[in-house]
């Protein structure tokens, strides 16, 4: 049943009916802005307790994002929001609060900024760790034009765990430019935060002797500036620099070449305002460091800020209590699936590994971590690290299982290469939200894999259709030693779901299946388009087309014989799958069925050559034309014509040739 269109929150409030722009805020008093803060909370409360969203983190940000907007000039003034998914008061604030509950809806506001949604959206995000690059690049470019708009560089101590925010605050020590990095400490990602990093911010925001000294080195240094020559105002704030470099533990940022300032309170506007003003108008690059707690101001968001880093609506905006409840309970999530497999076979296989870039629980790796915590690692948003690392542990005998996001993975593929494919190294990558993943979009989706994954060597790459294949599929991988392997699935829940416990199969690797037989046309599907089409031959069979169609297992190594034999009996074949439609299973079946000279009609379906929107999972199948309506009536037309014209970009990619 469809779900009836979202409402926007019908609460009244007194400021934020008249704040359409940043402008409009500039025109209240410093002393209003706790207030609108708190009206900005509780807005924010309330759009996604009714529709969903990331949550926790926007919470964490309201004072700091109600101050940048107070004292910057956005548009003009270049604000990037590392992620995006704390910018949801920002977007409250730049004229889009009363679209906020179309928010991650099907052609509603997108889940994180977006170029084409608004000006104030200076940089498109989605992937952690890049704000501070695109900050640099925008502030090389306005030095090259000499332009005067500040650049602002929003990024959480998660983040600041990735490679490359480093390279760019190296970069940007070097050239010198006039850029803020404002670092959001909440000490968490999705996941509390790991590593050196996050106990060095710990041990500054505790510090309280340098917090003293610094405010004694602020407070004299302002009152003598105006009274001392340029030789002795350069010998105070050498001063200054030398006791700030004995007081702060390492002055990290400091030897970067930043002006470090902070910690700050993150939820003071005042103090916030304050800092701002001063810092704006020095030149050079610059970090504030603010402390803020994740999901402030929801007392449930507080106490499990994991949980609540996103939530998909529906609970009690005082208790946070689930209001709405499925009628029939889901089967398990392919990320469940995977993870208690996994806890299975490590528990007879002390040579298992765990390895996440920061996404415990949206890998399911909780669960391993939990039963098996010596044999987990949680390497932060680092995924060439982790890659890598990966690849250190297999060349000493370990089997290391990295789970890593479709689109995440894209970050690392040198080190796949590399690392552990030239070196034929056995590490298992479990790909998770593979293809389309619904409501965080384009950023998102995991719609390349089978494309980038085919042409590396020494890889085997496989995707199951259910949730008793997952498990079988991650049994083979650990089993399989001649090299890594490839193991990709959804997001969502899987069908067929069996209870743990259950024991594991071997598959033989590169062999598919036929699960029905047919004798008008051949359908080739891997992964979540298996059901599809199982369901698409159903709708043929009640046209009169009696359709095979195979579950074809493995993108790498193809099942030739089985691919061969297909051909010979049929002279029309379709290969559907989640992945875009260039470079895919229908690329890797035509050119087999090419080199081997197979006289064949091949319709490849998949996802366009585009990047897809975000809406529901069901609203995306059918945008791209890969629910089973629609390949039903897809492939009919290909039967009865024998040809099928290309569909525009709005619908999935299909692509017919005469083989030869």
């Amino acid at each position: 049943m469809e779900q009836p269109p979202p409402q926007p929150p019908n609460r009244n409030y007194t400021f934020l009916p008249t704040i359409q722009s940043p402008g409009d805020l500039k025109k209240f008093r410093i002393e209003d802005l706790p207030a609108i803060a708190d009206e900005c909370r509780s807005y924010l409360i309330d759009v996604v307790s009714e529709n969903g969203g990331h949550f926790g983190s926007s919470l964490g940000v309201v004072e700091l994002t109600v101050a940048l907007h107070y004292v910057y000039n956005s548009p003009n003034d270049k604000i990037v929001w590392d992620v995006g998914h704390q910018a949801y008061i920002h977007k409250i604030l730049t004229g889009r609060r009363d679209l906020m509950h179309t928010n991650r809806k099907f052609e509603g506001l997108a889940g994180f900024p977006k170029i084409t949604e608004s000006p104030h959206d200076a940089f498109g995000t989605g992937h952690a760790s890049t704000s501070i690059s695109a900050a640099a690049g925008m502030a090389a470019a306005r030095d090259l034009s000499g332009g005067p708009e500040k650049v602002v560089a929003v990024i959480g101590d998660g983040s600041m765990t990735g490679g490359m925010a480093f390279e760019a605050m190296n970069h940007l020590g070097d050239l010198k430019s006039d850029v803020l990095v404002i670092l959001n400490d909440n000490q968490m990602a999705i996941a509390p935060s790991t590593g050196g990093l996050k106990d060095y911010l710990v041990s500054i925001s505790l510090n309280k002797t340098y917090n003293k000294v610094r405010k004694f080195i602020w407070d004299s240094i302002s009152m003598l500036n105006n009274d001392l020559g340029d030789a002795a105002k350069t010998a105070v704030h050498k001063i200054e620099d030398g006791i700030k470099a004995a007081l702060t533990p390492g002055a990290f940022f400091e030897a970067l070449g930043f002006r470090y300032f902070g910690p700050v309170d993150g939820h003071n506007t005042e103090q916030l305002v304050k800092a701002l003003r001063e810092i704006r108008a020095l030149p050079h690059p610059k970090l504030l460091h603010v402390i803020t707690t994740k999901g402030k101001g929801f007392k449930p968001a507080e106490d499990n800020q994991s949980k609540w880093h996103a939530s998909s609506g529906g609970f009690d905006i005082t208790t946070g209590k689930t209001l709405r409840k499925p009628l029939i309970e889901p089967s398990p999530k392919y990320q469940e699936i995977f993870g208690e497999a996994l806890v299975e076979i490590a528990a007879a296989d002390p040579a298992v590994v765990g390895i996440t870039a920061a996404m415990p629980s949206g890998t399911s790796l909780d669960i391993f971590q939990k039963a098996h915590p010596e044999r987990f690692y949680d390497v932060g948003i680092a995924e060439q690290h982790a890659v890598t690392f990966a690849a250190g542990m297999a060349i000493n005998g370990y089997k290391p299982v990295c789970a890593i996001y479709s689109t995440f993975l894209q970050r690392a593929y040198d080190q796949l290469i590399h690392d552990v494919a030239l070196q034929k190294l056995p590490v298992v990558f479990a790909i998770d939200r593979a293809g389309l993943v619904g409501e965080d979009g384009p950023t998102h989706h995991g719609s390349f894999d089978l494309s980038y994954l085919r042409p590396v060597p020494n890889l085997v790459v496989m995707a199951p259709k259910d949730a008793r294949e997952l498990r079988d599929m991650l049994y083979t991988a650990l089993k399989h030693e001649k090299g890594p392997v490839a193991l990709r699935y959804p997001r969502g829940n899987a069908p067929g779901a069996p209870l743990s416990g259950t024991g594991f199969n071997t598959i033989g690797i590169g062999k598919a299946e036929i699960l029905r037989e047919g004798s008008g046309i051949a359908i080739m599907a891997i992964g979540t388009m298996v059901g599809h089409a199982l369901q698409a031959a159903e709708l043929l069979e009640q046209q009169g087309v009696s359709s095979l169609v195979a579950n074809m297992r493995f993108l790498k190594p193809l099942d030739s014989d089985l691919v061969e034999g297909i051909a010979e009996r049929f002279e029309r074949i379709v290969v559907i799958e989640e992945n875009s439609v260039l470079g895919g299973l229908g690329s890797a079946v035509n050119d087999h069925l090419r080199e081997k000279g197979l006289d064949s009609h091949l319709l490849s379906i998949g996802l366009p050559d585009d990047f897809v929107t975000h809406g529901s999972i069901n609203e995306l199948y059918r945008e791209t034309g890969l629910d089973p309506e629609n390949l039903s009536q897809r492939i009919a037309t290909f039967y009865n014509d024998g040809a099928i014209e290309n569909t525009d970009s709005s619908q999935s990619a299909i692509r017919t040739e005469r083989l030869a």
